[in-house]
């Protein structure tokens, strides 16, 4: 069984900046669970489905090719065959993708594109409800978390490096209203897995934040050495 690390956490925590970076040192596999519900939220968005319209989702998860390739510094998603990474990152996509993840057709779909991804080598994946459903048995389990003021700081410089326009006001109630749903919906709502490793990014830069994972990863005892596993994956 493949050595997996799993990195949950609210919006903006630092999760995907930290998780890239962990693989790439590590040699390990990078997954953005993320970004595939954002690929379903395109395909569901382009379909002009309605939400109310659970069948017709489910149809369509059911029918669309989901999956990621490339390195941990130059990730890609797929969706039917076409390189979307670019256009699922926009505000519109990311309140889509977060409407989806609270519906359970949405989310068995999902896990299972997920746990088949396992098969490619030890991997780190960061999203929301990995330690508690996706890899309920992962090696190491991670809980990223910052104050509510320092992750919308994070988004807002991060869609403004992207060239999409937003207050700090707007992109502070966007996090906030993420941060209810996922800790409210009755399916996998977001919490610290059993066991998982709190870290708090409030007054963490970058490289802090990877050091303090990278460490708890290399003190288990099944880590695999990274010129392997770099092979492995």
């Amino acid at each position: 069984m493949s050595f997996v690390v799993t990195i949950d956490g609210p919006s903006a925590a630092g999760k995907s900046t930290t998780a890239r970076r962990v693989a790439e040192r590590l040699g390990f596999v990078y997954v953005d669970t993320g970004a595939l519900y954002r690929a379903a939220a395109l395909r569901v968005m382009e379909e002009k489905i309605p939400l109310e319209d659970m069948a017709a989702i489910e149809q369509t998860l059911r029918e669309a090719q989901l999956d990621l390739s490339g390195s941990p510094e130059h990730p890609q998603v797929w969706l039917d065959g076409r390189d979307v990474s670019r256009d699922i990152r926009t505000p519109e996509l990311s309140e889509l993708s977060s409407r989806l993840a609270a519906f359970p057709i949405v989310r068995k779909r999902l896990v299972e594109i997920q746990r088949q991804l396992r098969e490619r080598g030890p991997l780190v994946a960061e999203g929301r409800d990995l330690g508690t459903v996706v890899y309920p048995d992962a090696d190491v389990k991670i809980y990223l978390d910052a104050d509510l003021e320092t992750r919308a700081r994070r988004r807002h410089r991060e869609l403004h490096a992207r060239g999409i326009t937003a207050s700090l006001e707007s992109v502070r109630g966007d996090v906030e209203r993420r941060d209810h749903r996922d800790q409210t919906r009755a399916d996998s709502p977001l919490k610290p897995a059993a066991g998982s490793i709190r870290v708090d990014t409030t007054g963490l830069d970058v490289e802090a934040q990877v050091e303090a994972v990278i460490e708890s990863i290399r003190t288990h005892p099944r880590c695999p050495d990274p010129r392997g596993a770099a092979g492995g994956a």
